[in-house]
Order: structure tokens, then C-alpha cells, then sequence
């Protein structure tokens, strides 16, 4: 069974930084491709996508966080990143970590985590 774990979301304030994990079991960790959606508290919208990892370490990510936030992957721990640097109040939202259905961009989620929460004040 697959299993998507997040954690590090935290309250920030504005300029700041955090580093997101996503433990990731149940599939061959190297063979999939990975990526990061998040969704803003109380909007009835569909998640959007932030940053997308190939199984070959290709890296994708959305307009309004090129720059600022760097998507990786360790091997030898399963575990999926993402650094958040220069942190603004509008990336303040639920993180998800999500299995992608194949290696398009933007990623169609084949399953995610129960999510993390990024706040970030001004």
C-alpha cells in the first residue's frame, strides 16, 4: 500500500524559510514521479501544483514559486523535499505531497498525503 508522509509545515514570518519531508512507502521510491501541491485554507478550488520531480531528477515548477523553492529527492531515505525560501503571506496554504500519474507537467495526482500546513505572516 502506498503511503505518502509530510511533514515540517510550520508559522513563518514573511522572508522566512522551511523545508517540507514527505517519507514515501509502498512503491519502488526511484521509478515514480513525485511532486508537491498545495491548496489555500477555505478556497473551493482544485489543488495546485508547485513543483514536480521526474524519476530521472527533471525538476518543474509553477510561476509563482521558481526561485524560491527547490524540489529534491533522497534515495537512500525515500523521502521527497521541498525548500521554501523568501516565503510570502499568498504561499500560505496545505502542502500536499502527491504521486503523479505520469511525468507531464503540470502532475495528475495519482494519490497524496493527509498534507502539512504552511502559515506565513506579514
Amino acid at each position: 500500500q502506498v503511503q505518502l508522509a509530510e511533514s515540517g509545515g510550520d508559522s513563518v514570518q514573511s522572508g522566512g524559510s522551511l523545508k517540507l519531508s514527505c517519507v514515501v512507502s509502498g512503491l519502488p521510491f526511484g521509478d515514480y514521479c513525485l511532486g508537491w501541491f498545495r491548496q489555500v485554507p477555505g478556497v473551493e478550488r482544485e489543488l495546485g501544483a508547485i513543483a514536480g520531480i521526474s524519476d530521472i531528477g527533471t525538476t518543474s515548477y509553477a510561476d509563482s514559486v521558481k526561485g524560491r523553492f527547490t524540489i529534491s529527492k533522497d534515495y537512500a531515505k525515500n523521502t521527497l523535499y521541498l525548500q521554501l525560501d523568501s516565503l510570502q503571506t499568498e504561499d500560505t496554504a496545505m502542502y500536499y505531497c502527491v504521486k503523479a500519474v505520469n511525468s507531464l507537467w503540470p502532475p495528475t495526482v495519482a494519490q497524496r498525503g493527509q498534507g502539512t500546513q504552511v502559515t506565513v505572516s506579514s
